[in-house]
């Protein structure tokens, strides 16, 4: 109790250097929450994104599915998952190769086609219906492909694609409405159209390249050999292995920031120790061992780690539930980018990653406060006295 009273009594005599100390640590404590919260609200909201716009729970491809070879990409749905299809558990994507003519000029695009009434992921497929005519085909493109061929609401352009037996057909497709897609990989070079329509322009009925699993369906199951799941886990490798590396870049900065913040309290140590001599000769003196005197050093660490934690969680808190709650307005490049990210992004903070930093962020100053305090067992209470 009396090396903690005396402890206490230094931290507050030693003024300004303390708080200067506790506002760097207290720093580094709420950069380093900030931080893994940006990462694991953005790693977060690009799977959720990416789940909800195309991978649902899980996909059936059809065997030969192959983004190079679509036109052989398709096959008749089997009775199973026509089943699930009709009670909203699954829906049927047709994928055909195109080439479009917009503004006279011309780009390979893929045609997707959807069914309007579909609930299985959040496209709103079901602007198709009421826009069919005999004249065109009804569609909606993305943000991106808008900006890419200069498509906007309303427009008319014509398209070319193959059927199944390799005939080239022709067709007028009408822009019915542009949308925000989250997810680039639904969005870039892709034109949504009815199912149906887009079946009958092939002459291929009843017939899909993949199938969207509910996200909370995952019993799915077919006997059909033409068709094989992919689950969640293998659709989202790319983005997974993307997460890891991201994890990696702020376990640098991590390691950075908490770097900067120990050099600092380690720099105060030596100095503290080094101007302290006639105190620790003093103490010595009075019949104090120096693993006393190196416990009260400690012990001043301590106290300025938890003084950090405080100071920190009083100016900390408040900014990690407002940023939570409201967000981050992400400029507008960024919906442009190749992350399904939205313009606001929401950081996640859990009680978990506060209290693992502020333990990692307490132990490290107990260490990097003892390590000078080594040398304090060789000195001489003559010495010390002396100022040596």
């Amino acid at each position: 109790m009396f090396l903690l009273k005396l402890a206490i009594r230094n931290i507050t005599h030693a003024g300004l250097r303390t708080w200067l100390n506790v506002l760097v640590l207290s720093f580094v404590f709420v950069a380093i929450i900030l931080t893994e919260g940006i990462y694991d609200g953005m790693s977060h909201q690009i799977r959720d994104a990416e789940i909800d716009s195309h991978v649902g729970g899980g996909q059936f491809w059809q065997k030969d599915y192959d983004p190079f070879s679509l036109e052989i990409s398709h096959s008749e749905i089997p009775a199973e998952l026509q089943k699930e299809i009709r009670e909203r558990n699954a829906s049927a994507v047709l994928i055909v190769s195109a080439s479009i003519f917009p503004r006279n000029l011309i780009q390979s695009v893929r045609l997707k086609g959807i069914d309007p009434d579909q609930k299985t992921v959040n496209l709103p497929s079901s602007i198709l219906k009421g826009n069919s005519d005999n004249t065109s085909i009804p569609g909606f493109i993305g943000s991106r492909m808008a900006k890419s061929t200069g498509l906007q609401e309303g427009d008319y352009f014509s398209a070319r694609w193959r059927n199944v037996k390799g005939t080239y057909d022709a067709g007028d497709i009408k822009i019915v409405k542009v949308i925000d897609i989250l997810a680039p990989l639904i969005d870039r070079n892709q034109i949504w159209v009815p199912l149906d329509r887009l079946q009958n322009m092939i002459q291929a009925p009843d017939q899909a390249t993949i199938i969207i699993v509910n996200k909370d369906k995952n019993s799915i199951h077919t006997n059909s050999r033409y068709w094989i799941f992919k689950d969640q886990n293998f659709l989202l490798k790319d983005l997974n292995e993307n997460v890891e590396r991201r994890k990696i870049y702020s376990s640098l900065l991590y390691i950075m920031l908490i770097g900067i913040a120990l050099l600092a309290v380690f720099d105060t140590q030596v100095l503290s120790i080094f101007k302290r001599h006639k105190e620790i000769g003093t103490l010595m003196a009075l019949g104090m061992t120096k693993w006393s005197i190196i416990i009260l050093f400690a012990l001043e660490g301590c106290i300025t780690g938890i003084l950090a934690f405080i100071v920190g969680s009083v100016y900390g808190l408040p900014l990690f539930y407002f940023l939570k709650e409201k967000g981050i307005v992400l400029p507008q490049m960024i919906q442009q980018s190749q992350f399904a990210i939205g313009l606001t992004l929401y950081p996640k903070y859990g009680l978990d990653i506060y209290l693992l930093t502020g333990l990692i962020l307490f132990i490290s100053v107990i260490v990097v406060t003892f390590l000078p305090t080594r040398r304090i067992a060789k000195l001489k209470p003559t010495d010390a006295l002396k100022g040596k």
